[in-house]
């Protein structure tokens, strides 16, 4: 008997016999049980039951539970599409989460949707979203005290030391003035001058440092000395920031300054044993366990226990569980291989998952309806004005008077004003001890919304009245006129390995008369300053294996960017190159019914594709089947000419055929002729309808290229794509070609040769 129907009948009698037995143990339990009292009622009706569904459902939705799953869920949807739009502008992510909890809250969907609002967020479920979004900052603030490297703030400290603590001490010194005017409008009854005056000091005082080093990193200032200053003023600020902060908690919480006083001396006696005793321990672990192959979970566990201790110790002695996973994540294995991978482990569920509940939370207690009369707004207006005076102007002149140029001085103000989630974290503790009420936090979650979203605008603005001569960027683009020029943008390196390969066979290898780049660009969000290096080593070793070996020297460009796909358009256009070579991705809405329906509900409902299907046309570049949603991006907003290569592990490109399908297909012939010149490669042209024959222009190019190429070009009218592709590397054919293949569903896409699709350059404006 064949194995498979021994497995089917032995299946079949192991869970038949398991039914049959327990079938005879409930008979055998229901003669043993104890006599019910039999109570008569009615068998309940249809509809009854139904009822009882309902009931037992509606209980299910409210259970706390579901209920905050159900939380979860929409707080991570809603803070991904804001996220997603303030990318689109060139805003940071966190300005869109932000916005996302202003807009779950009372300011909008409370005020607009009240019964949906109380449904989701009822008063009695904050409690756990609160704790919730506690573990997330305790989590986040662990990540940014392992980003601060104390020795690199060692070694810039003496500059950046002045700018720092002055970015410190003046928005300070204007807080307190301000908080002089407001105290007795808008101080919560019973609330002392003193814990007032410091909470609102502290808040204009704050950077976000997270929020700075990622502007830094997307617009490659990293590697700039204006960009390494800003770290460093931003590092040191946060660190005497949050000294300052827990000092006034200590106040705030202990009632007078003697009670203070003993909590600042717990305070010290705790700092001293995490530095003395804790540090040297957690040191060794790391040069111990520093490596992936060897960072176990007992071992990650007890640097959990030091975070979570920390965070405990802190909280009672009464300067709040924020400050001691800080210090925790200060107090990390030096080693950047170390922290980079913590990092990786912690920083996804942290910011991803639970920090978008604190947003949101923080968005429940924002209610933009009580800024309700213009006197309201103007001081609003005030505290804004202040904030941005106090950090932008503080910081600028300080920098300037330390005999840093303008431009310089200006970007550094700029980037310090940046007060995004740090300034949540001051303004929520302060609501949390009661010294701010919710109209001044109110006007305080603005301030710290404006002056964030400047940020960006205010740096073009800086390098418009200050254009730089030179960057990184502008030096590579420099060096790419008067040379034939191809730029690789990779995702996946075996696949730029690939675009490498096909690159190496259209250009002179000698520099002086061409240029190839290859650009890795890494989403913002997924690199940190401990992981950089690593990030653009890895991703570069196989395009470096490949141009040693191909003899082609080969400039590589890598930076983290927040819009991938506009930052590849804009820099091919910028550096005006001959070519541009991208590799061919997934379309998220291809392969499930799912993602189909998605698709489709967003082609129907995109604004440019209604207006195309009133004006009867019909675009290429909108249809999900053809290609992903980058590379349609890429083809729509890109001037110069495109190779999308649909790499099937090509290994070289000794034989290459096209299909001519269009007059307007001729635009190829120009690379095939740096394809014959360049390289041995042999070449077939698919020419069924005859056009190199009827038309002129095309007959002369034809014949151009047969001259150059000698007995290696060949010209078919009836190749037979189903057998002989085989033999062939390479097929190059144009966008239109290739949607006719795809629509036909033609044999040759089920061939294991590559595709090479082209689309030729436009006119800018189009």
């Amino acid at each position: 008997m064949p194995s498979r129907f021994r497995h089917i009948i032995l299946y079949v009698m192991l869970i038949g016999g398991g039914i049959l037995i327990t079938y005879i143990i409930f008979l055998m339990g229901a003669e043993i049980q104890v006599p019910v009292a039999q109570i008569e009622t009615a068998t309940p009706g249809i509809k009854d039951q139904w009822q009882s569904f309902l009931h037992t459902l509606q209980h299910n939705l409210e259970h706390p539970l579901a209920l905050l799953i159900l939380q979860i869920i929409t707080i991570i949807i809603a803070a991904r599409l804001f996220g997603f739009i303030c990318r689109r502008i060139g805003q940071p992510t966190v300005i869109g989460e932000i916005f996302a909890g202003i807009f779950l809250g009372p300011s909008f969907i409370g005020s607009y949707f009240p019964e949906f609002s109380i449904f989701l967020f009822p008063v009695s479920s904050l409690g756990n979203l609160q704790f919730l979004s506690q573990i997330g900052l305790i989590l986040f603030m662990f990540v940014i005290g392992m980003e601060l490297e104390l020795d690199i703030l060692k070694k810039r400290a003496n500059d950046a030391l002045l700018i720092s603590h002055a970015s410190i001490i003046i928005p300070f010194t204007l807080g307190a003035g301000l908080a002089y005017f407001l105290y007795e409008e808008f101080a919560p009854e019973g609330v002392r001058f003193l814990p007032f005056a410091l909470f609102l000091g502290i808040a204009m005082s704050i950077t976000a440092f997270p929020v700075l080093a990622r502007i830094i990193q997307e617009r490659g200032m990293a590697k700039s000395k204006v960009g390494s200053m800003a770290i460093t003023c931003a590092a040191v600020d946060d660190i005497t920031a949050w000294c300052i902060l827990a000092m006034v908690i200590a106040i705030v919480k202990a009632g007078s300054l003697v009670s203070a006083l003993y909590t600042i001396v717990l305070a010290s006696i705790y700092i001293l044993i995490m530095f003395r005793l804790v540090k040297p321990f957690l040191k060794r672990l790391g040069d111990v366990y520093s490596h992936k192959e060897n960072l176990s979970k007992p071992i990650v566990g007890v640097f959990f226990i030091v975070l979570l201790a920390s965070s405990y110790m802190t909280e009672i002695i009464g300067i709040h569980a924020l400050f001691g996973a800080f210090v925790a994540g200060v107090l990390m294995p030096d080693s950047a291989n170390f922290r980079s991978l913590f990092i990786e482990k912690i920083e996804d569920i942290a910011v991803v998952l639970l920090l978008p509940l604190f947003f949101v939370f923080t968005g429940l207690r924002t209610e933009i309806g009580l800024l309700n009369d213009i006197h309201l707004w103007k001081i609003s207006g005030v505290i804004i004005l202040v904030a941005v005076t106090g950090k932008f102007l503080g910081s600028a002149i300080t920098a300037r008077l330390a005999h840093i140029s303008w431009k310089d001085s200006l970007t550094i103000g700029a980037l310090m004003n940046a007060r995004g989630l740090m300034e949540l974290v001051v303004l929520n503790i302060g609501f949390d001890l009661g010294v701010l009420d919710a109209g001044i936090f109110t006007m305080m979650v603005l301030m710290a919304l404006v002056t964030t979203v400047m940020t960006g605008p205010a740096l073009d603005l800086i390098e418009y009245f200050f254009p730089e001569k030179s960057d990184l960027k502008t030096d590579l683009l420099s060096e790419l006129k008067n040379h034939f020029s191809i730029l690789i943008a990779f995702a996946n390196p075996k696949k730029g390995r690939s675009m490498v390969r096909i690159a190496s066979k259209m250009v002179n290898k000698d520099p002086k008369f061409s240029t190839v780049t290859a650009m890795h660009l890494s989403p913002s969000t997924d690199i940190n300053q401990f992981n950089i290096k690593e990030y653009e080593q890895e991703n570069f070793k196989l395009i470096r294996s490949e141009s040693r070996k191909l003899d082609l020297p080969v400039v590589t460009f890598f930076k983290p960017a927040q819009d991938i796909s506009r930052e590849i358009a804009e820099t091919a256009d910028e550096g005006r190159f001959d070519l541009l070579l991208i590799g061919v991705g997934q379309s998220v809405y291809e392969g499930t019914v799912l993602g189909k329906l998605l698709g489709f509900t967003t082609q129907l409902i995109h604004p440019s594709k209604i207006i195309r299907s009133f004006a009867g046309k019909q675009d290429i570049l909108d249809d999900p089947h053809i290609f992903d949603e980058r590379t349609r991006y890429i083809l729509k907003h890109t001037h110069i000419p495109i190779g999308i290569l649909i790499d099937k592990n090509l290994q070289k490109t000794d034989q290459v055929i096209m299909p001519v399908i269009y007059k307007e297909d001729i635009f190829i012939f120009e690379f095939l002729e740096r394809f014959i010149q360049h390289s041995n490669s042999n070449l077939t042209l698919f020419d069924q309808n005859k056009l190199i024959k009827k038309d002129s222009d095309s007959h002369a190019k034809w014949k151009r290229l047969e001259n150059k190429g000698t007995e290696r070009c060949t010209l078919s009218e009836t190749l037979n794509f189903t057998y002989p592709v085989s033999n062939y590397d390479l097929v190059i054919l144009s966008l239109e070609a290739w949607r006719d293949l795809i629509e036909s569903n033609h044999p040759l896409l089920n061939a294991t040769t590559s595709f090479l699709v082209m689309k030729p350059g436009k006119p800018k404006g189009n």
